[in-house]
């Protein structure tokens, strides 16, 4: 199986555009099509259905990925083991969108040097044990259970949480809630999907604030979610104050700011303490030199945030 093209299958997916996957592997856009539609012909499957949004999965892509980004971390670990000490460092992120992403790009932007392969595992579980393997040298998780020996994390921000209405919604109008004002309202989240640590965040904030989670209902991802949240008048969401959003003007979403007190997602970095990988000295120095002050208001974090992992310490 040619490895360029199920780099490049794995790149269309993560980017969701042919036309971005093509600038982040240097190639023209042609270039990623025909390689694209060679996997296609190899595996006598269609990887990709072409939308107004860009490029989704098929079911079959969908079957596939998982086994492709294992054969480019076997790729990769071959390599590493004939190039010792050459490689670029290996960091997980949850999502591109998401707060731990732009830790991530402010230490590219700080260290431009420092080469880095940025992968984007599924949850928690798979992601330590990546850890835990070699195949990753770190994780940005919120760590909601004792870590295996030799792993170590620390706290490297706390992100607000922030709810999302449209114009129509009876807080649209509010600077800002506390989370027991919340109490009766309709928060919609269909991307909650059980066993994963934002599941647990997400299920001790209702727990302790009696807040109505909605999860039922198909996640078709970010857009369609705004896009329901914009013309309802009755339902709401969460979302990080660092995640990058872009809506239509039309839209008029309204990011409302929680307090008194404010719930905060516990972004960890998790690494193995025996990796001596230089990179990932600098990307703890960085991050520890860049913890942003605590929210104005008192905060809260689930129980497990606070006695599993401590935040990390400036020296």
């Amino acid at each position: 199986m040619d490895l360029k093209a199920v780099r490049t299958f794995v790149t269309v997916v993560d980017a969701g555009q042919f036309q971005e996957a093509s600038a982040v592997l240097g190639i023209t856009q042609q270039a990623v099509s025909k390689r694209i539609a060679a996997l296609e012909k190899d595996l006598g499957v269609r990887l990709f259905t072409r939308t107004a949004r860009g490029a989704q999965p098929t079911i079959d892509g969908q079957a596939f990925l998982p086994h492709a980004r294992e054969l480019l971390l076997a790729e990769e670990r071959a390599l590493a083991s004939v190039r010792p000490g050459r490689r670029a460092l290996r960091v997980d992120v949850i999502g591109a969108k998401l707060a731990p992403a732009a830790l991530l790009r402010s230490f590219h932007e700080a260290q431009p040097d420092t080469a880095l392969d940025v992968v984007t595992l599924f949850d928690a579980g798979s992601a330590v044990a990546a850890v835990g393997a070699g195949t990753i040298d770190a994780t940005f998780r919120a760590v909601t259970t004792r870590l295996p020996g030799g792993l170590r994390a620390a706290r490297v921000l706390d992100e607000p949480i922030q709810l999302l209405t449209g114009p129509r919604h009876p807080l649209a109008g509010a600077r800002s809630v506390t989370p027991e004002q919340l109490a009766g309202h309709r928060i919609w989240m269909p991307g909650i999907v059980d066993g994963t640590e934002w599941a647990a965040y997400y299920t001790a904030l209702a727990a302790e604030f009696g807040l109505t989670i909605d999860s039922v209902g198909p996640d078709f991802g970010t857009e369609p979610l705004l896009d329901t949240v914009a013309d309802s008048a009755s339902l709401a969401t969460f979302v990080g104050e660092q995640t990058r959003l872009v809506w239509p003007a039309g839209h008029d979403l309204r990011r409302i700011p929680l307090v008194d007190p404010t719930p905060v997602y516990p972004h960890s970095l998790v690494w193995a303490a025996a990796n001596t990988h230089p990179g990932l000295a600098a990307l703890r120095a960085h991050l520890t030199a860049r913890i942003p002050a605590r929210p104005a208001s008192r905060t809260w974090t689930p129980a497990w945030a606070v006695r599993g992992v401590f935040p990390v310490r400036r020296t």
